[in-house]
């Protein structure tokens, strides 16, 4: 049962936000809701955890122009890439980057493999993690496990992620999250803020 008296400490929290750029948020099919309200949800996170002083991290999936940093394993389902578009690996402006953000770019689903993401945390003295973003079983959930794993504490905001189908997410939120930290609620977060 979720605990009434959240509190977040904005000096030692961060705030992740996985693949909120525009090939990503531009997908069809998402679900349970749509990457608009997922956005506009984090949005209104990443502007209250700026007020509060706390760390906000904004994730994009990139790749080199040939295409050589990519993960190539043989799987039974491949991802389709193609060719991106231009402007498909930025940030969505509605999240920003505003002054003080920090953008991580990486190369597979989560965002501690390969990147500075745990340092850049450590450095700042921040041992709690806020999480939402899309996809909520891939990009965000890879993410989550590698920070439990990591010994952060953990904050999954529901409704500030969305997946490739609402049966993916909800697996996910009802499964796995509760497993590794806390779900919450955009309001619930900005409310303990």
């Amino acid at each position: 049962m979720p605990d009434s008296q959240l509190a977040i400490n904005p000096k030692s929290s961060a705030l992740v936000l996985i693949d909120l750029q525009g090939g990503v948020v531009g997908r069809e099919g998402l679900g349970p809701r749509s990457s608009a309200a997922v956005v506009e949800n984090a949005g209104r996170l990443a502007d209250a955890f700026r007020g509060a002083g706390g760390f906000v991290v904004l994730v994009r999936v990139t790749f080199s122009a040939d295409g050589g940093d990519r993960l190539s394993a043989p799987v039974d389902e491949p991802m389709q890439m193609g060719t991106p578009p231009a402007g498909w690996d930025e940030i969505v402006p509605e999240i920003g980057p505003k002054p003080g953000d920090h953008v991580l770019a990486k190369r597979q689903w989560g965002a501690f493999y390969g990147t500075d993401l745990d340092l850049e945390l450590r450095r700042r003295g921040i041992d709690t993690v806020v999480l939402g973003g899309i996809a909520t079983n891939m990009g965000v959930e890879s993410t989550a496990r590698a920070a439990h794993e990591h010994g952060y504490k953990l904050i999954l905001v529901e409704d500030a992620m969305t997946s490739l189908s609402a049966e993916a997410h909800h697996f996910a939120i009802k499964t796995i999250f509760p497993r590794l930290g806390r779900v919450r609620s955009t309001e619930e977060v900005i409310k303990a803020l």
